[in-house]
């Protein structure tokens, strides 16, 4: 860390963190290692992942507590959500960090950043709400909640300096941690995989909701592109045990006799090892897009959640691919979309053209420096300058 190392701080700070999906918990590790770079006596407590509690954080509740998405599938569990942030701002108030992180998960995050900002304790939200896409006069109340925010995208900081919001740019750890060119060969051996034959992986999220209204296209779009094309290797990741099942109680209704090889907790492996996945909108497009693999992304909500966006959302694109490059470096199927025939038709081209396949890792590769700017270390410098200065 070069010049902070030599700031290494003798004293002990608290820090508390939130983070309510798993992107949430892989970035909450990685800037929790950082940050400890810093302040080795801190102490970090809050929300937060499996992957976070492996860095020493004690989580107060379970990270599956915020780990719902969409306006109508919220309101159903509104009153647990409710009760949780006020037992957290309770026990923040009478502890009182020395900074509160807000990771992602902005319904959740901002109105406690709200309350713990008015309360005198400094506050981050790390990775910015897309208040470029809509609703943007949210930016208003970010800026009333947070004393910075973290943007893991350029164009996002463009955005808050429009407004004068404090916000600093540190690319994405994602980036940071894989290599520009992913060695395929490898990743498919260590899985097993027949590293001469084309590898399909079906992503369908890591969300319940998405799995149950993803996982069946993609399964079917699968099992046609197999007719056509014997040797592709078919493999799923999924993020926990019981999302797995899940995943294969759909396998069984709907392509019992398809071979597909399902594994757990191995995401960034199984991207690297395939040639081309189907993969749900979120943090794991940037994910397969980092690994170098084509991609056809889809996204399917609640019929309401969907009628409801439709009037908020005004965007050219949902996936992180083409917001970054802002054009249509891959496709994008929304709900009613979703079907096999144009999955396998977007799928098909990706996985038989070498031309086009290379195309992508080309494109995919600007990116990936782009963002790769030692993200965690950015924003622990970033969080170590808002905690130092006065308020």
């Amino acid at each position: 860390m070069g010049e902070l190392q030599s700031k290494i701080a003798p004293y002990s700070v608290k820090v508390a963190l939130v983070a309510g999906e798993h992107s949430g918990d892989i970035l909450g590790a990685d800037l929790i290692r950082a940050l400890k770079l810093l302040y080795p006596q801190a102490e970090f407590y809050g929300i937060g992942g499996e992957r976070m509690k492996a860095e020493g954080f004690s989580a107060l509740f379970d990270m599956e507590e915020l780990a719902v998405m969409g306006i109508v599938e919220v309101l159903g569990r509104l009153p647990r959500l409710l009760l949780v942030r006020k037992e957290l701002l309770g026990h923040l108030t009478a502890t009182q960090p020395d900074v509160f992180i807000g990771i992602d998960a902005p319904d959740f995050n901002i109105p406690v950043e709200l309350k713990l900002k008015a309360a005198g304790i400094k506050t981050v939200h790390y990775v910015s709400p897309s208040v470029w896409a809509w609703r943007q006069k949210r930016i208003f109340k970010i800026a009333k909640a947070t004393n910075m925010v973290l943007a893991l995208l350029p164009f996002e900081k463009a955005f808050y300096d429009r407004f004068d919001v404090p916000c600093s740019f540190v690319g994405h750890t994602l980036a940071d941690q894989m290599p520009l060119q992913p060695d395929k060969a490898a990743a498919k051996t260590e899985l097993g995989l027949n590293p001469e034959a084309p590898v399909l992986a079906i992503m369908p999220g890591s969300r319940t909701n998405e799995i149950k209204l993803l996982a069946a296209d993609y399964l079917l779009a699968a099992q046609e592109l197999k007719r056509q094309q014997p040797d592709l290797q078919l493999i799923c990741n999924m993020v926990t045990e019981q999302k797995a099942q899940l995943f294969k109680q759909i396998k069984q209704q709907v392509a019992p006799d398809l071979v597909v090889q399902l594994e757990i907790g191995k995401a960034r492996t199984t991207l690297t090892a395939a040639d081309a996945v189907f993969i749900a909108s979120g943090t794991a497009t940037l994910e397969a897009m980092l690994a170098k693999t084509a991609m056809v992304v889809g996204y399917k909500m609640n019929w309401l959640t969907h009628q409801i966006a439709k009037w908020l959302v005004k965007l050219k694109f949902f996936s992180l691919p083409n917001l970054l490059a802002d054009k249509a470096l891959v496709t994008e199927l929304l709900q009613e979309q979703v079907t096999v025939e144009n999955l396998v038709k977007a799928m098909a081209p990706l996985l038989q053209d070498q031309k086009a396949q290379q195309a992508c890792v080309g494109s995919f590769t600007e990116l990936h420096q782009l963002i790769r700017c030692n993200a965690s270390e950015q924003a622990a410098a970033a969080i170590a300058k808002v905690m130092e200065n006065p308020v």
